[in-house]
C-alpha cells in the first residue's frame, strides 16, 4: 500500500478512485470503466506533475524522509555485483548504521560506504535509523585506508538524520570520530564520489561526504541540523520547522546554486519512491560518468582538488 504525504491529498484521492474502479471492473466484467479510468489517470498525472514541480523546502524534507525511497542497500543490490560486506572498526564493535564493503560497479572494483536506515521496525532498530556511532566512522576510516592501499574508488551513499547523539556515543568520542573520518576523506588519494540519496544531516553526513564530487537527488536535503533542531535552537519552538527549512537553504537546488554540491540528479515525477529502479539507474549513470572524469588522474591531484574544493566553499558569498 502506497504511503501518501500530507501535501499529496488530491493525488491520493484520484489514485484511490482509480483503484476502486479497476477493482469494480475485475468483479464485474460487464461494466466498462475504461474511459473514466483514463480520465482519472490523466488528472492524477497532471496533479503529480504540478505538485512536484513546485515543492517547498519543507515538502522536499518530507519527500527526502519518505520510507519508500531507495536506501543504500537497494543501491548496492542494484548497482554492485559480488558485494562483500566488511564489518567492524577493530577498536570497539560493528556499527550497522553504516554498511560498507567491496564489489564491482559496472566493471570497476570499488569500495562502498553508506548510511542504512532500514525498511521496517526490526531493520530500523538494527541499523539505528542510519545514525552512526563512533565505531561506524572508525570503520569508514579503516576501509578508506584499505581503498587507498588497493587503489579503489570510493562510492558513498548518504542518508542520515545525523550522527547518533546518545551518551555512549559521546563517551566513546563521537566528535573526534567524525572529525577523523572527514579528515581521512580529504586525504584520500583515490577518487571519491558521494550521493545524498535522502537526508544529509550535519557532521554525521559530512563525515562520509567529503568527496571529489558531491551529488544530491533532486528531492533530497543536506543540512547543518534538521529543520526541527534548528527551529528549537533559533526560536525555542520546533513547530517552526517549516520556516527553518526555508531559511536554511537545504534543498539540492539551493545548495547547487551556492556551490556546496556539484550535481543535482533528477528524480522521476513523483519522487524516487514512486520509481525506485529508474532512480537507481540514474544515480548509477551519474556515478559512472563522475568516475570516468577521474580516470588517469594522479592521486595527489585528486587529493589537492578535493581539499581546494572544500576550502573554497563560502569564500565568494
Amino acid at each position: 500500500m502506497r504511503t501518501y504525504l500530507d501535501f499529496e491529498k488530491q493525488i491520493a484521492e484520484l489514485e484511490n478512485k482509480i483503484q476502486e474502479l479497476k477493482s469494480l471492473a475485475e468483479e464485474d466484467s460487464s461494466v466498462e470503466f475504461q474511459d473514466e479510468v483514463a480520465q482519472l489517470e490523466a488528472k492524477a498525472r497532471d496533479a503529480l506533475q504540478q505538485t512536484y514541480s513546485s515543492l517547498t523546502p519543507w515538502q522536499k524534507t518530507q519527500v527526502a524522509r519518505h520510507p519508500d525511497r531507495p536506501h543504500t542497500m537497494d543501491y548496492i543490490r542494484a548497482l554492485i555485483s559480488e558485494f562483500t560486506p566488511l564489518a567492524g572498526d577493530r577498536y570497539f564493535a560493528e556499527d550497522a548504521a553504516i554498511v560498507a564493503g567491496m564489489g564491482w560497479f559496472r566493471g570497476r572494483p570499488v569500495m562502498i560506504v553508506g548510511n542504512e536506515k532500514g525498511f521496517d521496525t526490526e531493520s530500523r532498530l538494527h541499523h539505528n535509523f542510519g545514525m552512526a556511532r563512533p565505531e561506524g566512522y572508525r570503520k569508514v576510516v579503516r576501509l578508506l585506508d584499505l581503498a587507498e592501499k588497493f587503489g579503489l574508488p570510493v562510492l558513498s551513499f548518504v542518508d542520515t538524520a545525523g550522527a547518533y547523539p546518545g551518551i555512549g556515543a559521546e563517551e566513546r568520542g563521537q566528535a573526534e570520530a567524525i572529525a577523523r573520518s572527514t579528515q581521512r576523506c580529504l586525504a584520500l588519494e583515490t577518487p571519491m564520489m558521494a550521493v545524498v540519496i535522502g537526508e544529509g544531516g550535519s557532521g554525521g553526513a559530512v563525515a562520509i561526504a567529503t568527496a571529489n564530487r558531491v551529488m544530491m537527488l533532486e528531492h533530497s536535503i543536506y543540512t547543518v541540523a534538521s529543520p526541527e533542531a534548528a527551529a528549537s535552537i533559533l526560536w525555542h519552538d520546533s513547530a517552526r520547522a517549516q520556516e527553518a527549512a526555508t531559511n536554511m537553504k537545504i534543498t539540492a537546488q539551493d545548495l547547487h546554486n551556492l556551490g556546496i554540491i556539484d550535481d543535482v540528479i533528477p528524480e522521476p515525477v513523483g519522487g524516487a519512491h514512486r520509481a525506485r529502479e529508474e532512480t537507481i539507474a540514474r544515480v548509477g549513470d551519474t556515478l559512472e560518468n563522475a568516475l570516468a572524469d577521474c580516470d588517469n588522474v594522479p592521486g595527489d591531484r585528486l587529493r589537492k582538488a578535493r581539499e581546494a574544493k572544500f576550502l573554497a566553499i563560502g569564500r565568494d558569498l
